[in-house]
């Protein structure tokens, strides 16, 4: 029988795993490491951790956060779903959701480096109405909403056969599915052309606590 993730980890790290006992904490763990910046352009390579790891190395970035979420969510009797949330190429990064569901409603966990772009309660009927409750926090650094489309919600349990969990090659195997998948538009062409930039006050409270090596170096200007 393989080994499941938390045969894999220490007393403490076991402990603190299973201290993870609502999605509320599982975002509070996630807020608490910090934001790595692996994940910024320009980078060659990302170092995408497995849930294993994040615990391991207490640092964590958008994808890690979510499939780390995905794993603890999974723990607490939710399927491990991630939704990929999609900008206009070159302007902005993606952001990787890890959802799950109560009465029927959508909610969702993520670490990011932009304060609004983060937890959800479990209180939006649909995942476009979920999807869209980040569009006015999901800015870039010239301050333009970049958010257009979402995707459906993967069911990380296809990958348990290449042990995402614990190796980050399950990791690497899931980000490149999430690029595969097909986009759903949430923004009419005639939407985008309306949209106005965000105001220096909203762009000021998303940066709280950034950290600024990860921010996306947009292609685009």
């Amino acid at each position: 029988m393989p080994p499941s993730l938390e045969d894999l980890l220490t007393p403490s790290q076991r402990d603190l795993f299973a201290g993870l006992s609502t999605p509320v904490k599982i975002q509070a763990f996630l807020d608490d490491v910090p934001y790595s910046a692996e994940d910024a352009t320009g980078k060659d390579t990302v170092s995408n951790r497995c849930p294993v790891r994040v615990l391991q190395e207490l640092q964590a970035h958008c994808l890690d956060g979510a499939l780390f979420a995905a794993a603890a969510l999974r723990r607490l009797g939710h399927p491990p779903l991630i939704v990929d949330l999609l900008p206009e190429p070159g302007t902005d990064d993606d952001h990787v959701l890890s959802v799950y569901r109560q009465d029927g409603c959508f909610g969702a966990v993520a670490k990011s480096n932009f304060s609004g772009l983060r937890f959800r309660e479990a209180i939006y009927r649909s995942l476009r109405e979920l999807a869209l409750s980040y569009f006015e926090d999901f800015y870039n650094v010239h301050g333009l909403k970049t958010l257009r489309s979402y995707t459906r919600p993967m069911d990380l349990t296809a990958f348990d056969p290449i042990c995402w969990e614990w190796r980050d090659e399950g990791t690497n195997a899931i980000e490149l599915r999430l690029a595969q998948l097909r986009p759903i538009s949430l923004l009419t062409p005639q939407m985008v052309v309306r949209l106005s930039p965000l105001d220096r006050r909203s762009y000021e409270a998303g940066m709280l606590g950034t950290n600024p090596a990860g921010l996306y170096k947009p292609r685009l200007s």
